[in-house]
């Protein structure tokens, strides 16, 4: 299936690689499908695109590669609707926002996307752990992790 993406143009997907969000993300609830599409050259950060609204896209990265200490406990609400039986099965992305200088961007650690990878279910869940905020800088952590 042919798509039109904010960063990348029309791109061919695969159905079946569709990441799908039963209620949508938060702020963005009519917005059930997305697609991974990897940033050439830069194999930290992918992007979460909407796969019916081209200008929706969002700048993603594996938390723990920036943030080795990064963990959290899943509520059970989450486990079941994502139908998550082994820990293996999970892979988790937190949305960034990029900012000049580069330095300066950020991670919000406190809304990681979880992802069903056999499935392809996720969910956005919000944390409610004080270690975690909306704004952690992306490089500042690395450097000193």
């Amino acid at each position: 299936m042919k798509i039109q993406t904010k960063y990348h143009g029309e791109v061919e997907v695969a159905e079946d690689t569709f990441i799908h969000f039963e209620k949508g993300l938060p702020g963005f609830s009519d917005e059930k499908s997305f697609v991974i599409l990897p940033l050439p050259e830069q194999s930290s950060f992918s992007i979460l695109q909407s796969v019916d609204t081209a200008g929706l896209a969002f700048v993603v990265a594996n938390p723990y590669h920036f943030f080795p200490t990064y963990e959290f406990a899943m509520d059970e609400h989450t486990v079941d609707v994502l139908a998550i039986e082994d820990p293996s099965d999970v892979s988790v992305i937190v949305i960034l926002t990029i900012q000049t200088p580069f330095e300066q961007t950020t991670a919000n650690l406190q809304a990681p996307i979880i992802i069903h990878v056999k499935s392809n279910q996720a969910k956005q869940v919000i944390l409610n752990d004080e270690r975690y905020h909306t704004k952690h800088r992306l490089l500042a952590e690395k450097n000193e992790g």
